[in-house]
Order: C-alpha cells, then structure tokens, then sequence
C-alpha cells in the first residue's frame, strides 16, 4: 500500500514537471539581457592595446634580429656538479 501511493505521488510531480516543459515555465523574474554598455569605446580600447602589444613585439624583434640577445642560465654548474 505504501509502495503505490509513493509511485503514484511521484508520477504526478513528473507529469507536473512535464506541463511545465511543455506550457513554459512561467516568468517570475524577467531575463537579464546583457549589453556592453558602449561597443564603439570597447572597440577603441581594444584597437590602443593591440597598437601598443604591436610595438612592443617590434621592439622584441628588433632585439633578436640584432643578435645582442644573451642568455645565461642560472645554476649551471650545480647541474653539472649533481649529474657526475
């Protein structure tokens, strides 16, 4: 007896769940519909800081074309030390 009132008691809350999928659930709080708030500004930010990554990368570039680039690595000899 309790088993059929419990499967019973479970099939009305899937049917209600299904009518609200079906009928659409009703609107109690209105969606938010997000927007930037000025596109043309956020466009010219954007376009500034890819002018100023553009000359940053020049200056990297101009440095490695150079050849005055040197690299050393720290700790080299503790390295070396540990492996023999």
């Amino acid at each position: 007896m309790k088993t059929t009132q419990l499967l019973t008691v479970i099939v009305i809350l899937q049917g209600l769940i299904l009518a609200g999928q079906w009928l659409g659930a009703p609107a109690l709080v209105t969606p938010a519909h997000a927007q930037i708030p000025d596109p043309g500004a956020q466009n010219q930010q954007v376009i500034k800081e890819l002018q100023a990554l553009n000359a940053k990368m020049d200056r990297m570039v101009g440095i490695f074309e150079s050849g005055k680039l040197e690299v050393r690595v720290a700790g080299a000899d503790e390295n070396k030390a540990g492996r023999r």
